[in-house]
């Protein structure tokens, strides 16, 4: 079976205003994601059938302290999925991005984290029960995602596959997944395959840039065609999206991508 396949906006025709970005990744055959959706024209995508939103963060990365890793943080946290209900309603997006706490303009983690790992892992069990409710409510499906804190995102309060599966187990609703992102989890923890066969039950959306670098698959050490093997193996049949910046042209780096997981 064939992987879903998106290209995200933020990082690829970035020379061109948000919109056209869109159409240009719509045109080469791709679903649409990004990031952030405050000061986009989020009408003008809704008015184009042709451009299909994969996904978008969908809670508090503009919530500045907003977390689910401390009890002072998750209000805001919360806060933040709630603020984005109406975006994904309008755009028809049905699978979002969960961060476990807010990033700065540098990408790093500003958020609390509890100090005892007891009261870190209850706060963010309770935090995700409030989230799997929500999902339930509108129809759904948010992806927990794991951010490298050794090069990327220093602060952030997830940085490895196994706390977030470890989580959502406890959780137990089929409507919080993992973002497995082949790039972080590299930098961050290696054995990249062992990672797709551990966590197979619970990978809901892929994201792929290759090391270093964070260019398009093909550029640098990841094997990326024994990665998508490895989906396939596992049955996955889900999203898989280009989240790198070109190390040519982004006609390349989505040609490259479509001709791996294509």
């Amino acid at each position: 079976m064939a992987f879903q396949l998106s290209a995200c906006a933020d990082t690829l025709f970035t020379a061109l205003p948000f919109v056209e970005r869109a159409h240009k990744i719509a045109a080469a055959g791709y679903a649409v994601e990004f990031w952030g959706w405050h000061d986009r024209d989020i009408a003008a995508l809704a008015a184009a059938p042709e451009v299909r939103i994969s996904t978008m963060i969908g809670n508090v990365v503009y919530r500045d302290g907003g977390c689910m890793v401390h009890p002072d943080g998750v209000d805001a946290w919360i806060a933040g999925v709630h603020d984005c209900l109406p975006v994904a309603q309008q755009l028809d997006v049905r699978q979002l991005i969960l961060i476990s706490g807010s990033l700065d303009d540098a990408g790093h983690g500003n958020h609390l984290i509890a100090s005892h790992p007891a009261t870190r892992w209850v706060t963010a069990y309770k935090a995700l029960c409030q989230v799997a409710e929500i999902a339930e409510r509108h129809d759904l499906v948010y992806n927990l995602e794991p951010l490298n804190i050794k090069r990327d995102h220093p602060g952030y309060s997830i940085p490895y596959c196994e706390d977030a599966a470890r989580l959502l187990e406890q959780v137990g609703s089929p409507r919080i997944r993992i973002l497995l992102d082949i790039y972080h989890t590299q930098i961050q923890e290696g054995n990249v395959i062992e990672t797709i066969r551990n966590h197979a039950d619970l990978i809901g959306y892929v994201h792929v840039a290759d090391v270093p670098g964070r260019h398009e698959p093909g550029t640098g050490e990841i094997d990326y065609r024994r990665v998508a093997a490895a989906l396939h193996e596992i049955g996955y049949t889900g999203a898989v999206g280009l989240e790198a910046y070109p190390a040519d042209t982004d006609e390349k780096a989505m040609a490259a991508f479509g001709d791996i997981f294509g």
